[in-house]
């Protein structure tokens, strides 16, 4: 056991270790908020702390994965890969632009990824107005040029989540759009 040399010691280290549980608490709030709640299997507050860290790392790695799934598609994409085989070797389909890919993540989050051509005269304002109108708002977008392929990404969330989006006749619109 230590030995204090006076009590003001003592109270100085326990201010510090105060202080220093505040700043963890802090921090693992941060990082449980950037959790998106479609990926959370119940209410965040309810969990105990060390479940909100495990999801939070769960989270992380499964971006990760992703990343490099896109990272792979994308260098595949660049070198303009028409034999059917990626860099990996693994066997991919030959596609054709334009290409329209939507993804749902539990009924209130989309993500559009729309692939065009260099020469193709595409107004992502004219995408964003399609996803509007079938009652989500667009939160964010992007694009890219690698090659001669523009990817623009779209991320949208449900203006009311009860309801969410009909993501079959979102797609068939944006195709209609680029095509």
């Amino acid at each position: 056991m230590k030995r204090y040399k006076t009590d003001h010691e003592k109270l100085d280290r326990k201010i510090v270790e105060r202080n220093r549980r505040i700043h963890m608490k802090d921090l693992c709030f941060k990082l449980t908020s950037l959790i998106p709640p479609y990926h959370l299997n119940s209410s965040q507050g309810m969990q105990p702390r060390q479940h909100q860290l495990d999801e939070a790392g769960t989270y992380i790695k499964l971006l990760e994965k992703r990343v490099e799934e896109l990272k792979a598609r994308r260098a595949a994409l660049a070198m303009g890969n028409h034999d059917g085989m990626d860099s990996d070797g693994n066997t991919t389909i030959r596609t054709k632009l334009p290409v329209v890919e939507l993804r749902e993540y539990l009924g209130s989050s989309l993500e559009v990824v729309v692939i065009t051509g260099l020469k193709k005269n595409f107004a992502i304002s004219e995408a964003i107005g399609v996803i509007e109108d079938e009652g989500a708002e667009v939160v964010s977008a992007s694009f890219s040029a690698v090659g001669d392929k523009v990817f623009h990404t779209l991320h949208a969330q449900a203006k009311v989540c009860r309801v969410g989006v009909d993501t079959a006749y979102v797609c068939q619109r944006l195709k209609e759009l680029v095509c």
